[in-house]
């Protein structure tokens, strides 16, 4: 994956030691748990599309570094609070913040690093870096509400759905395509084509990692399978199935909603998922979303960092993890 990151490399090593910086520099215990979960690691997708899209401006790692770190923090602190609101033991193979420092010190560190990404882009003079960002944060915790209001609920729409990963997911990683675009003098055109861009990417993404949730190795995804079942959380994969299947839609219904449930009906509500094509129709509506993604690369320059953007978005159907 890091092959498509070749020509940002060492722009991406500068940011991952900005965010430690960053978070270090908070004090106590709130250091300690934003540390923990900064060298958790990540893909650091986010700050990556923002250093790419910078590439068709004026590119100086000095203008888009701060927000590359923002739009990381920002994703770092939804993650805290998913831990808190799921109330998961492990995040990427580590313990989570809520695990360690309890509820209180994870939903500080969640607002205080929040805060801190408002902080960085606060110095921008383009007014249009901090709406957007604040606007996506707004998106980002509408979206997890509701997200957390439909779970166990036996009412599950298509369109519920695409709203929410749109919101919690897609949103911020389109907020990074196209501020980075911005804030190195890029073009209106290509910046809006580059949020179009980032947006399909992040449903496709979406998509993915709740496929994953159901079919991934648990050594390489970092945590248990079928969380999202547990969770009553349903997904696409599942909400095709109880669109489509009259044999197994009450069952696996009966499961999703069920507030206890044990392993063997988690791997029962896998096993349906997956022999009714949840799974194989999740996948092709990624690779819609990465067919968007491409159209809007289309119209911008035929420059190198087009194609590893076009390569990126393959990579977000094809990964394990």
């Amino acid at each position: 994956m890091f092959d498509f990151f070749c020509e940002i490399r060492d722009d991406l090593s500068y940011v991952e030691a900005e965010l430690k910086r960053v978070v270090g520099e908070f004090d106590g215990v709130l250091g300690e748990a934003a540390t923990h979960l900064c060298n958790a690691g990540g893909k650091r997708l986010r700050p990556a599309f923002a250093l790419l899209s910078g590439h068709f401006g004026r590119y100086e790692l000095e203008k888009v570094a701060p927000l590359a770190v923002a739009v990381e923090l920002i994703h770092m602190a939804t993650l805290v609070h998913d831990d808190v609101v799921d109330g998961a033991a492990v995040r990427r193979g580590r313990p989570t913040v809520q695990r360690l420092w309890g509820n209180r010190v994870a939903i500080r560190a969640g607002d205080t690093i929040f805060a801190k990404a408002i902080e960085l882009v606060a110095g921008y003079p383009e007014p249009v870096v901090s709406r957007k960002l604040a606007a996506t944060c707004m998106r980002v915790c509408t979206g997890e509400f509701a997200q957390a209001e439909a779970c166990f609920n036996p009412r599950q729409t298509l369109r519920g759905y695409f709203w929410r990963i749109r919101s919690k997911t897609a949103y911020l990683i389109a907020a990074a395509a196209e501020l980075g675009a911005v804030v190195c003098g890029a073009p209106r055109f290509i910046s809006r084509e580059l949020g179009r861009y980032g947006l399909a990417v992040g449903m496709a993404f979406q998509v993915v990692d709740d496929v994953l949730d159901i079919v991934a190795d648990e050594r390489v995804l970092g945590k248990a399978t079928g969380g999202d079942i547990r969770e009553g959380i349903a997904t696409l994969p599942v909400i095709y199935v109880l669109r489509r299947s009259k044999k197994y839609h009450r069952r696996l219904l009966e499961i999703l909603c069920a507030r206890e449930k044990s392993d063997a009906e988690i791997k029962e509500a896998i096993t349906i998922i997956q022999e009714e094509g949840g799974v194989a129709y999740s996948l092709e509506v990624a690779r819609r979303f990465v067919r968007r993604a491409q159209e809007a690369l289309r119209i911008l320059p035929d420059i190198p960092t087009r194609d590893k953007l076009g390569a990126i978005a393959e990579f977000v159907v094809a990964r394990q993890f």
